[in-house]
C-alpha cells in the first residue's frame, strides 16, 4: 500500500466480506431464535404485577433499573413500548441489539463502563426530553449485583427518577455465569414489583454519589428479595440494609 492511500480506499477482501455476512446471518438467526422462545415463555407464566403505577411516574422520563440476571421478564413484559436500552459495542451487544429491536426498543450503542461517559450523556439526553430507558446497573460484566457509576450519571444529567424493580420465577433455570441469569420454566409462577423511585441530585459530591449507588443496590436487593420470597425462595444472599 502507499503511503498516501486514504482510509477509504482500503476494502475488506471477498473472504473477509463473505465472513461477515455468514456472521450477520447467523446472528439473525439466533435473535429470531431467542426471541421466539423469550415469547413463548412468557406467554405461559402465571406473571403478577405489583405497583405499575409507579413504572413511570407522572408519564415523564424514567430510568428503569433491575439486575442483569433477570432481564428475561422484563424485555418480554415491556416490549412494544418504545423504551430505550443502552447497548455495548461488542459482538455480544450486535445480537443484544438484534433481540431488543425485535421486542421493539429503541437503541442507543455506547457504554457507561470503564471511565465511558458518551453513551450515558447520549442516553442522558433521550430520558430527558421523555424517554424511559430499561437498564440494568451491574451490566454488562459485573459484578453481579453492585450499581456502577453510568447509572447515576444519567439520573443526574436527565433529572429523571430511577426505578427499582424486583424479578422471579418460582420454577426456574440459573445459567452458570457471571449473573446467574435466571431463565422461568413454562408455567412457572412469576412476580414483577415495582418499587419506590430514587431522584439523583444534578450536583454530587463523590461521597454522596457513593451513598445513592448503595441507597440503589439495596433498594432493588430489597425488591427482588420481596419477588423471591412470594415466589417461594427464602434463601436470598445479596445485603437488603
Amino acid at each position: 500500500m502507499s503511503d498516501d492511500t486514504t482510509p477509504d480506499e482500503i476494502t475488506k477482501s471477498p473472504d473477509e466480506s463473505a465472513d461477515t455476512a455468514r456472521r450477520l446471518a447467523r446472528q439473525r438467526r439466533m435473535a429470531v431464535g431467542i426471541a421466539f422462545l423469550v415469547k413463548m415463555i412468557f406467554a405461559t407464566l402465571r406473571l403478577k404485577l405489583e405497583n405499575m403505577e409507579g413504572l413511570v411516574p407522572g408519564g415523564r422520563g424514567a430510568i428503569l433499573v433491575t439486575w442483569h440476571g433477570r432481564t428475561l421478564i422484563p424485555a418480554a413484559l415491556l416490549r412494544n413500548r418504545s423504551y430505550w436500552a443502552l447497548v455495548s459495542l461488542s459482538r455480544d451487544g450486535d445480537l443484544q441489539t438484534e433481540i431488543f429491536q425485535r421486542f421493539g426498543y429503541q437503541i442507543v450503542r455506547g457504554s457507561t463502563g470503564r471511565g465511558g461517559v458518551r453513551g450515558a450523556l447520549q442516553m442522558a439526553r433521550k430520558v430527558r426530553e421523555g424517554g424511559v430507558l430499561s437498564f440494568t446497573p451491574d451490566g454488562p460484566r459485573g459484578p453481579s449485583h453492585k450499581v456502577q457509576a453510568g447509572v447515576i450519571l444519567m439520573a443526574q444529567k436527565s433529572g429523571a427518577p430511577i426505578i427499582p424493580v424486583g424479578i422471579s420465577a418460582s420454577w426456574r433455570y440459573l445459567v452458570r455465569s457471571w449473573d446467574s441469569y435466571m431463565v422461568p420454566l413454562p408455567f412457572a409462577r412469576a412476580w414483577f414489583i415495582v418499587g419506590e423511585p430514587i431522584f439523583v441530585p444534578a450536583d454530587l459530591t463523590e461521597g454522596e454519589r457513593e451513598a445513592i449507588a448503595t441507597r440503589l443496590e439495596l433498594a432493588v436487593n430489597c425488591v427482588e428479595r420481596e419477588a423471591e420470597r412470594r415466589c417461594g425462595h427464602l434463601d436470598y444472599q445479596w445485603r437488603t440494609e
